[in-house]
């Protein structure tokens, strides 16, 4: 298990918003989570099923990558004559398919640069294990 506060000060960022971060991923079934002196979060399933992809369109999908992705709500002048809109739908179907080729286990495996930043051994490892995930271990 690694504490929410260990993150916050490893990654420089605030205990609140990492605190909604969390309640989002966990909601989502990426992290489990466990409170009290033991507790912590780990990885809910192996992070070679992970896709960035599926951890972007978590937090993005509610944002309109811009105005004319509004739909019903989209009040952009231009929308009858933008030739551009075709160029952004198709170059964010391009961005989530390369996150989609991604795992989180591709991130973290063998990066000792990761680790010395983070200043956890193995986070992988340490989570995977936590949460008894097979297959997610760095090897």
């Amino acid at each position: 298990m690694v504490r929410r506060a260990e993150i916050a000060q490893a990654t420089n960022a605030s205990e609140n918003h990492l605190a909604q971060v969390v309640h989002l991923l966990a909601s989502e079934g990426y992290i489990k989570t466990v409170r009290g002196r033991s507790g912590g979060l780990a990885l809910a399933r192996p992070a070679s099923e992970i896709s960035v992809g599926q951890v972007f369109r978590q937090f993005e999908a509610a944002t309109p990558f811009a105005e004319c992705f509004e739909g019903a709500q989209n009040t952009c002048p231009l929308k009858d004559v933008c030739r551009l809109r075709d160029a952004l739908i198709a170059g964010l179907a391009a961005f989530y398919g390369v996150l989609d080729q991604i795992t989180i286990e591709d991130l973290v495996h063998d990066n000792a640069g990761l680790e010395g930043l983070l200043s956890m051994p193995n986070p992988a490892s340490t989570m995977a294990a936590s949460c008894g995930a097979q297959g997610a271990t760095a090897h």
